[in-house]
């Protein structure tokens, strides 16, 4: 699985790496297209630039980066989160099929649109993968629960200490 996961990671983030790049050098091009999400998007998320050109160019640098990191297995699921992040305002913007009137355009817009969701599918997977590992949230419930245990054991030693010392002092008293 390992190799596996050497291999698929840097093919599922090729696309966003070229993508990306090629967006960043000439973020006019794409810009327009971006217009209409920009404004929602911009008052949802505070922070976010409102400028189509501005955002992107930030669209496009999170796809490097995010996409560089998962192809060299550096935070992985956090990578493959982010680029998720990305698609989704990329997608809505770029592969509006349902507003294309010609059906030539709606055809291929409707299949840019699915294999941008099938791309999402294959970030989601990519972030929920735990290398075989337990996540976080298992070592987190199963750390709460030793510690309980734990705790228990000790409270029942403290309990068995104490009725022992004090057996101990009642024999020593004198008998009245």
């Amino acid at each position: 699985m390992p190799i596996l996961r050497k291999i698929a990671r840097p093919m599922l983030a090729s696309v966003f790496v070229t993508s990306g790049i090629k967006h960043l050098q000439a973020p006019e091009h794409v810009a327009p297209a971006a217009e209409p999400v920009v404004t929602p998007l911009a008052q949802r998320v505070p922070g976010l630039p409102e400028d189509p050109v501005e955002l992107v160019r930030l669209n496009a640098a999170v796809q490097v980066g995010a996409g560089l990191l998962l192809s060299l297995g550096r935070f992985p699921r956090l990578s493959a989160l982010a680029l998720a992040g990305t698609l989704v305002p990329t997608t809505l913007a770029g592969h509006a099929w349902w507003k294309e009137e010609d059906k030539e355009q709606r055809a291929a817009q409707r299949a840019q649109f699915l294999k941008n969701l099938s791309l999402f599918g294959g970030l989601l997977i990519a972030a929920a993968d735990t290398h075989g590992k337990p996540s976080v949230a298992y070592r987190t419930r199963h750390a709460a629960r030793d510690a309980r245990r734990s705790a228990g054991k000790r409270a029942q030693a403290s309990v068995s200490a104490a009725r022992s010392a004090a057996d101990t002092v009642r024999d020593r008293l004198p008998a009245a």
